[in-house]
Formats: C-alpha cells, structure tokens, sequence
C-alpha cells in the first residue's frame, strides 16, 4: 500500500447494547471507578486534593468525547448526524 493513496474502507457506527445509551458509555464506569476511589480516601478529612484524579479524568474525558465528535463528524458526515440523533447522549444516558 502506499503512502498518501486515498482507498475506501467499510467501517460501522455502533449503536445497540451499551453504545445504543450513549456514545461513550464505556467512559461512565472509567469516571464511576475513579469517583469510587476518590471518594473512599474521603475528602472531607484529608482534603479536596484526594478529588483531584476524578475531576481530571472527567475533564479529560469530557473532551475527548468533543473531539471525538468533531472527528467523526468530519469522517462519517451525514452518516454520523443519524447516528447523533439515534444516540444523543455522549457519556450519561438521561443527562449528557
């Protein structure tokens, strides 16, 4: 194959089981782990700093998922403004 030469390629959007809830379902157990853990070295007596590995995560995965969308709206076009509309949620179902 070489370098630079466009080809077309077959590739799906899920969207049934976890992937029909939301789009990044997979990222809600990650952050309900790391809020798990977070909160069991209980922030209340040793600080907000034992929080600081939940909060970042959540940044870090919030964003991802934004460019993620842009990515693949940009790859799978109208194909991916279909899928957005069957799944509309990105991480939580019912709430973003």
């Amino acid at each position: 194959r070489e370098t630079g030469k466009a080809s077309e390629k077959t590739s799906l959007l899920l969207a049934s089981g976890f992937w029909g809830m939301a789009r990044h379902f997979q990222y809600f157990f990650e952050l309900t782990a790391a809020y798990s853990w977070c909160f069991l070295a209980n922030p209340v007596e040793n600080g907000v700093l034992v929080m600081f590995y939940a909060l970042f995560l959540t940044f870090l995965l919030v964003d991802r998922a934004k460019r993620d969308t842009e990515k693949c709206s940009l790859k799978y076009g109208k194909y991916y403004e279909e899928y957005c509309d069957l799944v509309p949620y990105k991480i939580v179902p019912g709430i973003f």
